[in-house]
């Protein structure tokens, strides 16, 4: 299993991945995700500098099954996020590096519920949370008009203290050249990384709901069950 991470508390970073993902102060993250690409690479996350932090490559295993490796912006794999196949709350296990042993497991994350329709809402557990009986993360999307979603805002378990935001960021441009644009806002000594993760595979539920690969997203899909 792999090492756990400092839990909020006492002014601990809350380091899922790695404590240089945490810094004091907020992270203000740019995610531009391609809707109309078929290549791996679709997802680009940069500073507000425009510096490239990670990039997110699909790897296609079968009909059933998937997987995402975040990479760092020199290419280094962090994270392996992989769908656990035939599971009915759409469950995603997250490991370390390109890693699917199950020592190396560091967060899991499933729908909540089967029958939000409005809204997606993940509980994430960490790897020693075995019980599952709360969660230590939960992920509740935000509605627009016609109920597309599009916000979400990551909790520390069951308590109101908010750990990150995203909102979307829409544009003419960005409409045009077929691109969705969040705008992820991370609160001090949480780790980015971990946010980023999260936000790929609320991502990756909402498309599978919304029965599409290439549209829809975040932005864009209802998180149904199945």
């Amino acid at each position: 299993m792999a090492q756990q991470p400092s839990l909020i508390g006492g002014g601990a970073a809350v380091a899922v991945i790695s404590p240089r993902y945490c810094c004091p102060y907020p992270v203000d993250l740019a995610i531009v995700r391609k809707v109309m690409t078929i290549t791996d690479g679709n997802f680009v996350v940069t500073d507000t500098n425009g510096n490239i932090l990670f990039k997110v490559k699909g790897v296609f295993l079968t009909f059933i099954h998937q997987r995402r490796v975040l990479l760092d912006g020199a290419g280094n794999p962090i994270l392996t996020l992989r769908e656990k196949a035939m599971t009915a709350h759409h469950r995603w296990q997250v490991f370390r590096g390109e890693s699917s042993d199950p020592r190396d497991l560091i967060f899991s994350a499933k729908i909540s519920s089967l029958w939000s329709f409005k809204t997606t809402k993940l509980n994430v557990f960490l790897a020693n949370n075995t019980r599952e009986d709360v969660c230590d993360f939960r992920v509740v999307e935000g509605s627009s008009w016609l109920f597309e979603p599009s916000s979400c805002t990551i909790y520390a378990g069951k308590s109101s203290a908010i750990v990150a935001q995203m909102l979307e960021k829409q544009t003419v441009k960005s409409i045009f050249l077929g691109k969705n644009n969040f705008m992820v806002t991370v609160h001090p000594n949480v780790d980015y990384a971990f946010i980023v993760a999260l936000i790929v595979i609320l991502d990756e539920i909402n498309r599978a709901g919304s029965g599409s690969s290439s549209s829809g997203g975040v932005a864009g899909g209802g998180g149904g069950g199945g």
